[in-house]
C-alpha cells in the first residue's frame, strides 16, 4: 500500500463545505428556544429596515404605494402603556364627489373622536370614489400604516382598531371582516354593508351605529338587519361574534356624536391573533393569509371558504374550498414538541411532529412584522394530502 500525505487544501475545502452547509440544515427541526431566538432576531432586523422608511413617511405625513398616496394626520393621547400604544384608524366620509368635499370630510374626521390613550390616525383617501376605503390598494396601504406605527409609536399589534363614518362606515363594513386579523375591534358609523363577508367577523368585536331616519341607500334597515344577523350568529357560535348594534330612532345621518361611546368600547378589547376556530371567506380583494390560515395568492378566488379549528394538538378541517390550504403553526397555537394531528371529513390524515423551520419564521416576520403572527412551522394541505412546509 502506498501511503500519501493528506492534501490539506482539499481537507480544508471539504471542511468549509461541510461547515457552510450545516447552518442551512440546522434551520429545520429547530428547538423552541432556537426558533424563538431566530424570530426575535428577524423581527428586530425587519423593524430596523422599516424604521428609515417609516420615519420619512411619518415626517411627510403620507404613505405612497405605487401611484397612490395616502395622506394622514396623527394625534397622540395619554401616556404610553407598558405594553405599547393603541392605534385608532378613523376613516372619513364623502365618496364619489368633488375632492374638496372629501377634503372637508377629512378635516371633520380629525375632530370627531377623542381617546383616553392611543394614536388617533386619520387618513385622507387616495381616491374620490364611493368605494374609496375598500378598493385596491387600501389593504397594502393599511399594512404599511400598521408597520410604520409599530416602529414609530411603539403600537401594540393587539391594540389596533378601525372606525369610520358614512363612506368611512362603508369601508369599515368591508375592511373589518376582510382584515379581521389586524383588528382588536371595529366600529361602523352610518355606513352601508354592501356585500361584506359577515362570517369573517367571528373573532373580532364589531359595533354598528345608524340613525333610524337615515334612509339613504336603506342604511337604517340594512344596519338593523346586519345586527340581527350577528345576533343569530352569536347564538350559533357561542362566545364568538361579539357585537353591539345601535339604531337611534329619531336620528338622521348625523347622529350628533352619540356614536362616540364606541371609543371606550373599542378600547376594552384586544386582538386574539390565534383564535382556535377560524372562518375565512375570500373577498373581492384577495389575501394569502388570514390569522393562521393561508393559501397561494395565485389560486385564491373570491368566495372560497375555509373553516379550521384547533383543540390541543388536534386540528380539524371543518370546511375547505381552497385548492391548497396552509396551516401556519407556532408553540402558542399547538405544542410543536409533540405530534400534531389533522382531520379532514372525519378522517385523520396526519399524525406527526411538525418541524420548526427558519424559512417559515422569516416569511411570516417579513409579511406582517407582527409579533403575534410569527409562525415557526407550517403544513400544506392539497388533495387531502398533508405535508410540512
Amino acid at each position: 500500500m502506498i501511503k500519501t500525505k493528506p492534501n490539506l487544501q482539499l481537507f480544508a475545502l471539504a471542511s468549509f463545505i461541510l461547515f457552510a452547509s450545516a447552518p442551512a440544515f440546522s434551520q429545520t427541526n429547530l428547538s423552541r428556544k432556537k426558533a424563538d431566538a431566530i424570530a426575535a432576531t428577524e423581527l428586530k432586523a425587519q423593524m430596523d429596515l422599516q424604521k428609515p422608511k417609516a420615519a420619512e413617511e411619518w415626517a411627510a405625513k403620507q404613505i405612497q404605494y405605487k401611484e397612490y398616496i395616502l395622506k394622514f394626520t396623527t394625534q397622540i393621547f395619554g401616556e404610553k402603556p407598558a405594553d405599547g400604544r393603541s392605534l385608532y384608524i378613523s376613516l372619513h366620509g364623502g365618496g364619489g364627489t368633488a375632492p374638496k368635499v372629501n377634503d372637508g370630510q377629512w378635516e371633520n374626521q380629525k375632530k370627531l373622536y377623542k381617546l383616553k390613550e392611543g394614536v388617533y390616525f386619520v387618513p385622507r383617501s387616495p381616491k374620490d370614489a364611493w368605494n374609496m376605503w375598500h378598493d385596491y390598494p387600501m389593504d397594502e396601504l393599511l399594512a404599511e400604516v400598521v408597520k410604520d406605527a409599530i416602529v414609530m409609536e411603539d403600537v401594540n399589534p393587539n391594540k389596533i382598531y378601525v372606525m369610520g363614518y358614512s363612506a368611512g362606515g362603508d369601508g369599515v363594513f368591508q375592511l373589518a371582516p376582510r382584515l379581521a386579523d389586524y383588528w382588536g375591534a371595529a366600529s361602523m358609523m352610518a355606513g352601508h354593508p354592501g356585500d361584506a363577508q359577515i362570517l369573517n367577523l367571528k373573532n373580532i368585536p364589531f359595533m354598528a351605529f345608524v340613525g333610524g331616519k337615515d334612509a339613504a341607500y336603506n342604511r337604517n334597515m340594512l344596519v338593523a338587519q346586519w345586527g340581527k344577523r350577528l345576533d343569530s350568529l352569536q347564538e350559533v357560535y357561542k362566545g364568538s361574534f361579539i357585537h353591539e348594534t345601535h339604531v337611534y330612532p329619531d336620528m338622521p345621518h348625523w347622529m350628533n356624536r352619540k356614536d362616540t361611546i364606541a371609543v371606550p368600547w373599542l378600547a376594552s378589547y384586544k386582538r386574539n391573533p390565534l383564535p382556535k376556530d377560524v372562518i375565512w371567506i375570500q373577498d373581492d380583494i384577495l389575501r394569502d393569509q388570514f390569522y393562521w390560515l393561508g393559501t397561494p395568492i395565485e389560486s385564491a378566488k373570491q368566495g372560497l371558504k375555509a373553516r379550521v379549528a384547533v383543540s390541543g394538538n388536534d386540528i380539524t378541517i371543518l370546511e375547505n374550498q381552497n385548492e391548497t390550504l396552509y396551516l401556519y403553526l407556532n408553540d402558542d397555537l399547538v405544542n410543536l414538541d409533540k405530534k400534531v394531528t389533522v382531520t379532514i371529513n372525519g378522517k385523520q390524515v396526519f399524525n406527526q411532529k411538525v418541524p420548526r423551520n427558519a424559512d417559515v419564521i422569516k416569511k411570516t416576520v417579513t409579511a406582517r412584522m407582527d409579533k403575534g403572527l410569527i409562525f415557526t412551522a407550517g403544513l400544506a394541505i392539497k388533495n387531502g394530502q398533508v405535508t410540512s412546509m
